[in-house]
């Protein structure tokens, strides 16, 4: 579903990303890990359109989508969550959900004066299928609560519902499961594996829970110092004597300087 050609990143004098070559299997759910510094932030955002590539090139469904903006790849049927869920915090979580599909007719005032019953049908067809997405994440009971005053772990699942209300062909997910709560971390799960068996989602996803990771994904990629580093299952990573080192080997204080520097460098991006 996706693949990238020898991608590279630089900010400034820094490299982020050093060539990096891999494939996402359609249909997989994917994990991607390394310690802080590693680039994977900044290739994800590579993949989600924040930023074009240095050089290199990446494909979405075997299509080129090298250096297309994020709007772009969303209507392309590629979507991403955040670290930090970006809600619309004075929205209710139903209306979260009903802000996603793209060109509704309610959107434009020639539409609201003069078509008011498009207006209301498609309105009315955007909540039923809202509401099928609360069904499916158990949020009925918040349904009507505003977004904002949830807890971290639900505005984590109202993200992946977002993604829920568009024909999505892969889901980048960026650490599902920080600031989660261990119960709320297993319904994430859950639903993550409910949508890539019952729904065909593809997902790739960055996180520091090994045992969240290896709950879910294969094959695990493993990035280090801006590299592609390694590939398998989990008892194969947990197993690879370089991975082992990237971790916890001599590497971590220049690993630590890189990912400051980096980002420092993409936030002047």
């Amino acid at each position: 579903m996706i693949k990238t050609e020898n991608v590279v990143k630089r900010f400034g004098g820094l490299t982020a990303v050093d060539g990096v070559s891999l494939e996402i299997a359609k249909g997989s759910i994917t994990g991607l890990v390394g310690p802080n510094g590693a680039g994977k932030t900044t290739f994800f955002n590579l993949i989600a359109g924040r930023f074009p590539p240095t050089s290199g090139k990446i494909f979405l469904d075997g299509e080129d989508v090298t250096g297309l903006t994020a709007h772009d790849l969303f209507s392309k049927g590629l979507l991403r969550t955040f670290q930090i869920a970006h809600e619309f915090t004075h929205l209710t979580v139903r209306e979260n959900l009903m802000m996603v599909p793209p060109d509704q007719a309610g959107e434009t005032l020639w539409n609201a004066w003069f078509r008011p019953g498009l207006v209301k049908q498609q309105e009315e067809e955007i909540r039923a299928k809202a509401d099928e997405v609360i069904a499916f994440l158990n949020l009925g009971r918040v349904a009507e609560e505003l977004a904002g005053n949830l807890s971290g772990g639900q505005k984590k699942l109202v993200e992946l519902g977002r993604t829920m209300m568009v024909d999505a062909k892969v889901v980048l997910l960026d650490e599902v499961g920080a600031g989660v709560n261990r119960s709320l971390l297993r319904e994430i799960g859950d639903a993550i594996l409910r949508l890539n068996q019952e729904r065909g989602y593809t997902f790739c996803m960055i996180e520091h829970d090994m045992d969240f990771i290896a709950r879910l994904c294969d094959p695990i990629i493993v990035m280090a110092e801006g590299k592609f580093l390694a590939s398998g299952t989990a008892d194969q990573i947990m197993a690879d004597d370089a991975v082992i080192e990237a971790y916890l080997g001599a590497g971590r204080d220049r690993e630590a300087e890189r990912a400051a520097h980096a980002a420092r460098e993409e936030a002047g991006a």
